[in-house]
């Protein structure tokens, strides 16, 4: 079920604590994050070994990634019913597997650079094992309802992170 209520049997589902687990995971990060970058300073002695010259721009680099993978991926998903459910294998979905996952974690990510709180830090690493244990619960669901569509799409495409060179023809390891 969608956030509006509607239900669309095109969409495979997704784990039952994912939206939660989100939530949770945003509220905590952003708000130790802001805590320990504005006003506790408790964590964020490491701004003073890596300059903000060097921090802002690959941290805003990320975010316009995060953005761009967020934007991309909900639209290819959410903003097409399709006829008879198949596999999504093109745009984003063509480089990594999890896109929208992925966009939060480099998210966050691109935030941490800006001031490294390690607060912040530990929270985003409990991100990566939460999201990490909830898209493999969602392929299992891919793969339960698409059988060797989605085995061959997960062989050719990677989990997270995007290969520099596709894979030539010929025999897989």
């Amino acid at each position: 079920m969608l956030a509006n209520g509607e239900t669309r049997d095109d969409l495979t589902g997704e784990h039952a604590l994912t939206d939660a687990g989100q939530l949770v995971l945003a509220v905590l990060f952003f708000g130790s994050w802001t805590a320990d970058s504005f006003f506790l300073h408790l964590t964020t002695f490491l701004n003073g070994f890596v300059p903000i010259a060097v921090r802002a721009p690959v941290g805003a680099i990320l975010l316009v990634v995060a953005a761009v993978l967020a934007i991309t991926s909900h639209r290819l998903i959410f903003g097409v019913r399709r006829r008879s459910p198949h596999v999504v294998r093109s745009g984003v979905f063509a480089v990594v597997r999890h896109p929208m996952y992925l966009s939060e974690l480099l998210l966050y990510a691109g935030v941490l650079l800006l001031s490294l709180s390690l607060i912040a830090g530990g929270i985003w690493i409990v991100a990566i094992g939460f999201l990490h244990r909830v898209a493999r619960t969602e392929e299992r669901l891919l793969a339960a309802r698409f059988g060797e569509a989605y085995a061959a799409y997960a062989r050719d495409v990677p989990m997270w992170i995007p290969r520099l060179r596709r894979p030539g023809p010929g025999p897989r390891p």
